[in-house]
């Protein structure tokens, strides 16, 4: 059964972080050189595969105390909102072009480019947490892929509009604020459980 709860809080934090990542940029670039449906799917299937590989290993961690799951989730949590809130502003990337429009070169480079970006990204660290946070691998799966797949059709889409009318590093502080609370929340019950 499904969460609807857990799949909320995932899909925020989880669409929040991943806002101001490079590979919501990367997609913009790829949505205004080739076809965006052929983008889109190229980009899903590989964060698709992703959370998978994320939501697997948070699941593992469930095997463990719950007082060590509280404790190393708030401290990744932790440190993810301080990546957000130290990184620097990132360039675009140079992104090859596929030698033409066909959908399979066109989906396979958006596929290769987010399977190499993304793999061991703070949005992936941060799957595995909630999942092994929540110990609902399904919910947190369905929030954490429909996030990313929100964000790389806004990227695809309407990446440079949104970027005029909401400053990056407004969305960076949000979704390091809302991870420095799931990370002292964690912590707080890892001290208390």
């Amino acid at each position: 059964m499904i969460s609807l709860t857990v799949t909320a809080v995932v899909f925020g934090v989880v669409f929040l972080a991943e806002l101001p990542d490079k590979t919501a940029l990367a997609g913009l670039v790829l949505g205004t050189r080739y076809r965006a449906s052929y983008v889109f799917a190229g980009v899903a299937a590989a964060f698709a595969l992703h959370v998978a590989l994320a939501v697997a290993a948070g699941s593992v961690l469930t095997l463990l105390p719950q007082q060590i799951v509280h404790a190393l989730t708030g401290v990744l949590f932790l440190g993810g909102a301080a990546v957000l809130l130290l990184k620097k502003g990132e360039d675009e990337e140079e992104i090859r072009k596929p030698e033409n429009q066909s959908f399979w070169k066109v989906s396979g480079a958006g596929f290769m480019l987010i399977l190499v970006a993304e793999f061991g990204d703070l949005t992936q660290i941060m799957t595995a947490n909630l999942a092994a946070r929540y110990d609902d691998p399904l919910s947190v799966g369905l929030g954490a892929v429909l996030a990313l797949w929100a964000v790389a059709g806004l990227g695809i889409v309407g990446g440079k509009a949104l970027m005029k009318k909401v400053p990056l590093r407004l969305i960076t502080q949000i979704a390091a604020l809302v991870m420095l609370a799931l990370g002292v929340w964690s912590l707080w019950e890892a001290v208390t459980g």
